[in-house]
């Protein structure tokens, strides 16, 4: 499977952000996560793990979506969602990707069931880092 368009089975979830900049974004997954890209732009696709995500900037109402305006979040502090990133090991996650460019908003937190921490991307979308125990 080359994009987030063909799935093998009967059903393939793909994650869609909408992003002020693909390339600064592409970058940003490429680099931090190891991301494979699979569409340069326009939208971007990268791969990541099992799962695709797509990074498009917004745009205006469309036939399918006729009341429906997709922008990039003008509140970093407040979201809707977010992404998972579950990892074996939260601690070297936070030393690898925090050496690669992630800003974590606090070091892994221990909650028990899980160790857990949270990064920005740079369109502020939130991505949680866990580690289940």
């Amino acid at each position: 499977m080359d994009d987030a368009t063909a799935p093998a089975d009967e059903l393939f979830v793909t994650y869609f952000l909408v992003v002020a900049d693909q390339d600064r974004s592409r970058d940003f997954y490429r680099s931090v996560f190891g991301a494979e890209v699979l569409r340069d732009r326009d939208p971007v696709i990268v791969a990541l793990a099992d799962t695709r995500i797509v990074l498009n900037v917004g745009g205006d109402p469309t036939n399918d979506k006729p009341a429906v305006r997709l922008a990039p979040s003008d509140d970093p502090d407040v979201a809707s969602g977010f992404l998972n990133f579950r990892v074996r090991d939260i601690a070297a996650a936070y030393r690898d990707w925090s050496a690669r460019g992630a800003a974590f908003l606090t070091e892994p937190k221990d909650h028990g069931y899980e160790i857990r921490a949270y990064i920005r991307d740079p369109d502020g979308h939130l991505i949680e880092v866990g580690q289940t125990r």
